[in-house]
């Protein structure tokens, strides 16, 4: 069975300042020659997802300079030092109203994540009470989709660096795991050493 393509739109959370990393907004660490905000979309469109909406916060007018992003719906988080969590509430407000039945969610500063991973949990899909996560070796990460039966109850319990994981928690039970162990790494460029990763 197909979907139409809109409806399960990407969503990038790139607000973070990189406190760890002196300061340096993660959306803009050069990542092959470009921001990595822009790496982070091609993943979701080499995905699938032809709706991307990204978050920004830290330096968000450089972002919108400095990166190539037509197409994306830019959405500004005035609050992002407050955490993920509001970042999260701020995107998925950003959907209301489009038509998006689902929110692949995604996290800019995790490149060893790619298509292939985003794709399969993207295939999670069936209607607006889907809850898909990617897993590692078992274990629950990202990217998460959020059918949209679950946008307001996320919203309610993100706070802090939490973003969904209470609410993750709490509903368990409904959650489908799909690994991606097998074609993605698992890391977040959050200090100085993690940059090694980065191209």
């Amino acid at each position: 069975m197909t979907y139409d393509e809109p409806q399960i739109a990407g969503l990038l959370l790139a607000a973070g300042g990189g406190r760890r990393l002196g300061g340096r907004p993660k959306a803009l660490l050069p990542h092959h020659g470009r921001p990595l905000v822009e790496h982070a979309v091609g993943v979701l469109r080499a995905a699938g997802c032809t709706r991307v909406h990204v978050v920004l916060g830290a330096a968000a007018g450089e972002v919108r300079e400095r990166a190539e992003l037509a197409g994306c719906v830019l959405v500004d988080n005035p609050e992002w030092e407050a955490g993920m969590g509001s970042s999260l509430r701020t995107g998925l407000a950003s959907l209301a109203g489009t038509g998006a039945r689902a929110a692949l969610v995604s996290l800019v500063d995790q490149p060893g994540i790619g298509p292939e991973a985003v794709a399969r949990v993207r295939a999670g899909y069936r209607d607006e009470t889907s809850l898909v996560s990617a897993a590692y070796a078992g274990v629950r990460g990202h990217p998460v989709l959020f059918g949209a039966a679950h946008w307001a109850g996320v919203a309610a319990s993100a706070t802090g660096d939490r973003g969904a994981r209470a609410y993750l928690a709490e509903h368990q039970a409904a959650i489908m795991l799909v690994e991606c162990g097998d074609v993605a790494e698992v890391y977040d460029i959050d200090t100085e050493a993690d940059l090694g990763h980065l191209r």
